[in-house]
């Protein structure tokens, strides 16, 4: 399993995601202005992943040598500056909150404690982290045990989190058990997430599949061809609405036409119980460039603009069960439900 960063004195070494399959290329964050811009061109990307580098950038906001009151105050700027590196995934703002209010935090009474704290809290969430996507693709697999063939979009696997993924994971997981469903993974425009990250995931699991353009996965389900449809989640709100990359929501249309159940594996911390549904979810923009070129290449005539929204919102009216680190989750009357007894960092997220 590939690890997406580690955490250093000097820094936040992370893989730089931009250049795989092609190069496997490290890259040292001495600051939260670069762990901001990271996050921002993809280089560390995944909403788990992006939490916790988020909280590892507020970390290296702090320097020991300055007043408590100088940190203090860099500490709150790098805080607003990390949660506008990528507006929609809920669990980069969540993050960085969680650990803004952490006791520890709060309580630190010079400089060094501070950055102790800020360091802990962060290393107690990529633990969360990994333990979660454990917990996710066992329930996963054990729901999907027996599928003939699985349909994923964008990529959920060990390069989104700092564990073994989310959906991707439930894909392995069922591989490891020695499940054999055929596996397809949409390649996922602009960015070929699924083409470049999820295949070669794949390839170093040993894993056979098949990449397909994301216009193609209608005609896959008209064929039969797929039992079920996971993807991973950027927000879910409190109706079960899923924010994901573009492409997610015309994918539930063509699994619900057909009668492919759709699932979505998330974590807690992507469930945001403070949006009511999807109409409120910010939905990131970026650059035009993305879709008019291909590999650095023009390929869309001079003249042309382009529209190149990076999520679309698929209702929870589509969602046939949310894999989560609880178990399987459902919409009843209108909102997910969680049990009544759950674990995780949920306080500022769930109902």
């Amino acid at each position: 399993m590939l690890k997406v960063m580690d955490y250093e004195p000097t820094g936040l070494r992370i893989l730089d995601q931009t250049l795989l399959p092609g190069r496997t290329q490290t890259v040292l964050l001495s600051s939260p202005a670069d762990v901001a811009r990271a996050i921002s061109r993809l280089a560390v990307r995944g909403a788990p992943a992006i939490g916790v580098a988020a909280a590892y950038g507020l970390a290296l906001a702090v320097d020991p040598r300055h007043s408590l009151r100088v940190a203090q105050r860099r500490l709150l700027a790098a805080a607003h500056l990390l949660k506008a590196a990528r507006p929609t995934a809920v669990n980069l703002a969540w993050a960085v909150d969680r650990l803004m209010a952490e006791p520890s935090v709060q309580s630190a009474t010079d400089t060094l404690a501070l950055r102790r704290a800020l360091e802990r809290a962060a290393a107690a969430m990529e633990a969360d982290d990994r333990r979660f996507g454990e917990a996710m693709a066992a329930h996963g697999a054990d729901l999907l045990t027996g599928v003939r063939g699985i349909l994923t979009h964008c990529n959920t696997g060990a390069l989104a989190t700092t564990g073994p993924g989310t959906a991707l994971a439930v894909i392995m997981e069922l591989w490891r058990r020695g499940e054999r469903p055929a596996v397809y993974a949409d390649e996922t425009r602009p960015l070929l997430q699924g083409a470049r990250l999820t295949s070669f995931e794949l390839t170093e699991a040993g894993i056979a599949h098949q990449v397909l353009v994301d216009g193609a996965a209608a005609w896959l389900l008209a064929q039969g061809a797929v039992d079920a449809v996971i993807v991973g989640a950027d927000r879910i709100c409190k109706n079960g609405d899923v924010a994901n990359k573009i492409g997610t929501y015309g994918l539930a249309l063509s699994a619900r036409a057909h009668h492919v159940p759709f699932y979505v594996a998330a974590p807690s911390s992507t469930f945001d119980a403070s949006l009511a549904d999807g109409n409120l979810i910010p939905i990131e923009q970026r650059d035009q460039n993305e879709v008019l070129s291909f590999a650095g290449r023009r390929v869309a005539a001079s003249g042309a603009s382009a529209w190149n929204p990076a999520f679309d919102v698929t209702p929870g009216a589509f969602v046939a069960g949310y894999i989560t680190e609880v178990g399987v989750l459902h919409v009843e009357n209108g909102m997910v439900q969680w049990p009544q007894t759950r674990t995780g960092p949920r306080e500022a997220t769930q109902p």
